[in-house]
């Protein structure tokens, strides 16, 4: 559980509610994308050019972010 960075209490008459505040952060992760590395062109799930409609095969296959619409940076292994 996070710690609170403060703490307080909200009361109303008789009623007294505790109230913590906590900071909250978000994870963000790097969004891959299968490229057809022949093309650089965007695959669909069943290996499919989604520019071309031809299929395409598991080893030209890569991995890579989109920086620009249309424009990728490929990683690889090494």
């Amino acid at each position: 559980m996070p710690r609170a960075i403060w703490k307080g209490a909200i009361s109303f008459g008789l009623v007294h509610i505790p109230v913590s505040l906590v900071s909250a952060t978000s994870a963000q992760g790097v969004d891959f994308d299968w490229l057809d590395k022949r093309s650089m062109d965007p695959v669909g799930y069943k290996r499919i050019n989604k520019t071309t409609g031809k299929e395409v095969t598991k080893d030209n296959i890569v991995k890579g972010v989109a920086f620009e619409k249309g424009r990728y940076v490929v990683l690889s292994e090494d």
